[in-house]
């Protein structure tokens, strides 16, 4: 006796979903949201717009996908820095993070949320929309563990974990912005490490 099927027999998609991702953040990543055209997206993927479409949904779900791999692959620097005993611990290896990414030889320079950011204009709303949450998000996971480093004494009582968040992050957002423009990675190191000279003591 047959069995019937319980749902439709899908198509083998006929490429690697994952190895397209990949390639559609380093995409994002060289030329931002708005620059990075369908037609560079697919070549880059192997694939046609349909497969594309069928695969990631639109453009923007695309982006949104690609950013998150890229946070857990190249960013991925800011969620070990949290795990650093001290805030110091911490925004060194924020920065020192931002510094290797943003220069990479053989990876976009610069860093793909900023790169969007930058050049996403009102029809790309909700691009922006979803990398000021992206920004937002991050700058808020420093606040907290630096909130915990006052708690724990490894912070003076009266320091300003948020303004001292933000500070982290802009520093980050601004070399990213400086290795996108050709800066290199020992003048940036360099930067950074004088920026963490003045760091608050307990």
């Amino acid at each position: 006796m047959e069995t019937k099927q319980s749902g439709p027999i899908g198509r083998p998609r006929g490429f690697d979903a994952d190895e397209a991702l990949e390639r559609a953040m380093l995409v994002f990543w060289e030329h931002g949201y708005e620059g990075a055209s369908l037609a560079n997206l697919t070549d880059a993927m192997g694939i046609s717009t349909t497969s594309m479409y069928a695969a990631f949904g639109n453009k923007a779900e695309l982006f949104r996908k690609a950013l998150e791999r890229y946070t857990e692959g190249p960013g991925a620097y800011l969620a070990q820095a949290l795990e650093e005993p001290t805030a110091l611990g911490v925004a060194t290896t924020i920065l020192t993070g931002t510094v290797r990414t943003t220069t990479r030889p053989a990876a976009p320079q610069g860093c793909l949320g900023v790169q969007s950011a930058l050049t996403a204009s009102d029809s790309g709303r909700g691009v922006r929309d979803l990398l000021a949450a992206w920004r937002n998000n991050g700058c808020s996971r420093i606040r907290e563990r630096f909130q915990r480093a006052v708690d724990d004494g490894d912070l003076s009582p009266d320091t300003n974990p948020g303004l001292l968040a933000r500070y982290v992050a802009t520093l980050a957002f601004g070399i990213a912005v400086q290795a996108a423009s050709g800066v290199g990675r020992d003048e940036l190191q360099g930067m950074a490490d004088a920026a963490l000279r003045n760091w608050p003591l307990s």
